[in-house]
């Protein structure tokens, strides 16, 4: 089947679950467990695990993995590690279930991108806690998910009885930059977990809007990552006597005309049918526009708005960011070469040479070489009409009876593309509640979780893994 059919059959779907509309939150299996206690120790472990700076680079994720290997050992659940080079390591565990069914993966990086001290409020590593929220880089991307996962098994251990599933905890290495830790593991041990049913793992996107969870996102899907490096000719020479048509010149202008371009609106079946289920959450005039979005796009003025928002924009047509540039070491050498990186995002369906080929038309300078720089993988998707998606949407509208429960195209790049190729469904949740203002930290500065969210994060977490695990 076509993957742009798989995502108007599954991609974007609202689920709705009239069966969970007369349960109350008391309902709630395991009831019984003295949260607090736990709580208190999600916590605590959050902001020691945020205090392990993995940036990568260099990673250094062995330190973060004979962390984790120390609780996991405490607790009495068997591990291992792999490090797979010098500072470069995973980490997987496992609770053993009877077999019955398939495993359950718990997914998460140990990795995190680099922070620029200056620009925070507070050191990127020391976990502070400042108005109810816990500061550190990976708060959210995704040291948050990994301890709730660690919190998840411990709980698992000692409170959740005989299992159906094999329960795996997996933590990678490198998924910011090459993604080495997983495909070391895929590549060297994957009878470790391979036959999995389901990955749990990074990319869903739920929305806090004034004290309120308007919606609960399940990542099904995501854009396909296709980097660009355009590198430009020149004459060399010294830098008082200047070159019209430099490396550095040619650069400058053909960049300009990539940061000024708007690639073309694309509305696919299944993004029209999202802009329509979030529709009743918006104010007007925009409920009426999302409500007939495809006519109301049609609109250049409301086009131009749309796409100005970054929680909208990507959805909506293929994107360009100018991420990298390098030139000359010297101030007074004019280079022979200037280069820049564009972080590219495809929509599905997007044929990477139709778009590289537009954007040589832009560009319009032959002499600019034009490299794809990372291994271009189509997109892919998992199912949604499975006992895990509908035990995820279940206890979501449990705790958050608002709540819209639907899926969410995922602008960026997650592990589970890689796990889907094994046969494996995977979907990208947490229950973790965020403001787009508190979004804006993920990659960004003074990156931080509510402590509340963390708290409240390990039960969802722990009601969805142990029903689908029992």
């Amino acid at each position: 089947m076509r993957f742009s059919k798989l995502i108007v059959g599954a991609i974007f779907v609202t689920t709705v679950l009239a069966s969970t509309a007369s349960l109350t939150h008391a309902q709630i299996p395991d009831d019984k467990i003295k949260w607090p206690i736990y709580q208190d120790m999600a916590v605590d472990l959050m902001r020691q695990y945020l205090r392990i700076n993995t940036s990568n680079p260099p990673g250094n994720e062995i330190e973060a993995a004979k962390f984790l290997k120390s609780i996991f050992d405490r607790q009495g659940i068997q591990n291992e590690i792999f490090e797979y080079k010098p500072g470069r390591a995973n980490i997987i565990a496992r609770l053993k279930g009877n077999g019955s069914k398939r495993p359950i993966m718990l997914l998460s990086h140990m990795d995190v991108v680099t922070a620029d001290p200056a620009a925070w409020r507070v050191d990127p590593f020391a976990a502070e806690i400042i108005d109810g929220s816990i500061y550190g880089r990976g708060a959210l991307d995704m040291k948050n998910e990994g301890l709730l996962h660690l919190m998840t098994m411990i709980i698992l251990a000692h409170e959740a009885g005989p299992l159906s599933r094999d329960v795996i905890f997996l933590g990678t290495a490198d998924e910011e930059v090459k993604d080495e830790g997983s495909i070391w593991m895929i590549a060297n041990k994957a009878e470790l977990f391979k036959n999995a049913e389901y990955v749990l793992t990074e990319g869903g996107d739920n929305l806090l809007a004034n004290g309120k969870v308007e919606f609960v996102g399940v990542d099904v899907a995501e854009k396909a990552p296709f980097w660009l490096q355009l590198t430009a000719p020149g004459l060399p020479g010294h830098g008082s006597r200047p070159i019209i048509d430099s490396a550095p010149n040619r650069l400058v202008r053909a960049m300009d005309k990539i940061v000024n371009y708007q690639t073309p609106i694309r509305l696919l079946p299944a993004v029209e049918k999202f802009f329509k289920d979030i529709a009743p959450l918006q104010q007007e005039p925009w409920r009426t526009k999302f409500a007939n979005i495809a006519d109301s796009l049609k609109d250049p003025a409301f086009a131009k708005e749309l796409t100005s928002n970054r929680e909208y924009a990507f959805m909506l047509r293929n994107t360009i960011s100018l991420t990298m540039l390098s030139g000359s070491k010297q101030t007074n050498v004019i280079p022979n070469t200037a280069s820049c990186n564009l972080d590219v995002r495809l929509l599905p369906g997007e044929d990477p040479q139709v778009f590289l080929n537009e954007l040589k038309e832009i560009i319009a300078d032959p002499a600019i070489k034009i490299e794809n720089v990372n291994a271009f993988k189509p997109p892919n998707s998992s199912p949604i009409d499975t006992e895990l998606f509908n035990t995820i949407a279940r206890v979501s509208k449990l705790h958050h009876p608002e709540a819209l429960v639907t899926t969410k195209m995922l602008s960026g790049y997650t592990e589970s593309q890689l796990y889907r190729q094994l046969g494996i469904t995977c979907y990208g949740w947490a229950p973790a509640y965020t403001t787009v203002e508190e979004n804006e930290g993920v990659h960004g500065n003074n990156e931080r979780i509510s402590v509340k969210n963390v708290r409240e994060g390990i039960r969802e977490m722990f009601e969805v893994v142990s029903q689908i695990a029992r």
